[in-house]
């Protein structure tokens, strides 16, 4: 009884208040990724939902590749606002996807226009979106890389 016992804790408060291990991506430069993919989440997937919905018949291919793209950008946009090494892996693997299905659609589009006759978020390499859809695939894979676990 000469020292003072450390005040309880209430079960699972620990668990709640601790950080996720690994780098926390919702900050810095990981702020702007999650803004630019959030953007591109409810951008492709409106675009792709009402063409779906209203003008399938005319290029099926092109608007069912808009919404793939608009699920690749949500679920990065997911692992990057969950924070952690885990989620900075699955982000490291979905920006990969995202960079091979630009450089696939991207050239299929510039080789066979005709099985585009309506352009997708990806088509041309997102020339109509500024090429954002080619610029933030790499940058997401360089700044994740850089955001990686330290030496252990």
């Amino acid at each position: 009884m000469c020292g003072r016992e450390a005040p309880a804790v209430a079960e699972g408060t620990a668990e709640r208040t601790a950080k996720p291990a690994g780098p926390d991506l919702r900050h810095g430069p990981g702020r702007l990724l999650v803004t630019l993919y959030g953007v591109f989440t409810v951008g492709a997937a409106s675009r792709s939902v009402y063409q779906l919905t209203t003008r399938f018949d005319e290029a099926p291919l092109a608007y069912v590749l808009s919404a793939v793209a608009a699920l690749v950008y949500a679920f990065i946009t997911v692992s990057l606002v969950r924070g952690g090494e885990g989620a900075r892996r699955v982000a490291l693997v979905a920006c990969a996807a995202e960079l091979v299905g630009v450089l696939t659609v991207g050239t299929w589009s510039l080789i066979d226009p005709s099985a585009f006759p309506d352009a997708t978020v990806w088509s041309d390499y997102g020339l109509g979106y500024v090429f954002f859809p080619l610029i933030l695939p790499v940058t997401g894979l360089l700044w994740l890389r850089r955001a990686g676990p330290g030496p252990a």
